[in-house]
């Protein structure tokens, strides 16, 4: 209980509640649209525009929080992820910019504003932010799967086994299933890891569609919002969850 009501009283909590409502109204029309009648239909897509007309409240002060990130960023002791992250935070910082600008728009603050033209330009920073931030996960994965075979190599060298407890290593057509099974090994020791990779991957998408540079359908951008938005929620809701700048 006493997690529910902390993660309720912050900003980042209710938005990432919203955020999860949106994409699973689109994932549901998109899943309905030729089975369920056009009212459904149309109330599910009134919720789903509602739902991110009210996100925009929740993200208006997030320009401070994403200077204040990458300030933080520039602290960081290993020089790629120092790199990736304030580069990645200031396109952050870009990004919400736009999305401020936008939203005076909407709300008819103002009239001179070429809506079509920020909508790219904040997703081609969005899309800067989370390419980044992808570099900084990869790279924080290798380090990962480098640690786990050098501890699995000690322990064979009392055991005498293979390093992987397989014999996968020594069979170059076998080679993938090695990967992957130190790949899992490696996340699975590092749950903040593991999330932070899977949230950056699903949102991804919604850039690249927005873009034109990999067009994707609405219910894959749905699905991959969802899932984002749960390891989102996670992550808001237990902050030793969360990947932390070393």
């Amino acid at each position: 209980m006493d997690t529910f009501i902390r993660f309720s009283n912050q900003t980042q909590g209710r938005d990432r509640v919203f955020r999860a409502t949106q994409y699973a109204c689109m994932l549901l029309r998109y899943l309905l649209e030729h089975k369920a009648d056009k009212d459904v239909l149309m109330k599910l897509k009134k919720l789903e525009s509602s739902v991110s007309t009210g996100r925009k409240w929740f993200r208006l002060g997030n320009v401070v929080h994403a200077v204040q990130a990458t300030e933080q960023s520039t602290h960081a002791t290993d020089l790629v992820p120092r790199l990736c992250l304030t580069l990645a935070n200031l396109n952050r910082v870009v990004y919400f910019i736009c999305d401020t600008v936008l939203w005076v728009k909407n709300v008819g603050l103002a009239s001179g504003i070429n809506k079509e033209k920020w909508q790219m330009w904040a997703a081609r920073h969005y899309y800067y932010f989370l390419l980044l931030s992808l570099l900084r996960d990869l790279y924080e994965i290798s380090l990962q799967m480098v640690r786990v075979t050098q501890e699995r190599a000690k322990g064979a060298k009392s055991t005498s086994e293979d390093p992987l407890g397989h014999s996968v290593l020594d069979e170059e057509t076998e080679w993938l299933q090695s990967f992957l099974l130190l790949l899992f090994r490696s996340l699975k020791r590092h749950p903040p890891l593991f999330l932070d990779t899977v949230k950056n991957f699903c949102d991804i998408l919604i850039p690249l569609d927005q873009l034109g540079i990999y067009k994707s359908n609405a219910g894959i951008i749905g699905l991959g919002g969802l899932v984002s938005s749960v390891a989102g929620i996670i992550t808001v809701a237990y902050p030793h969850m969360k990947l932390k700048i070393h």
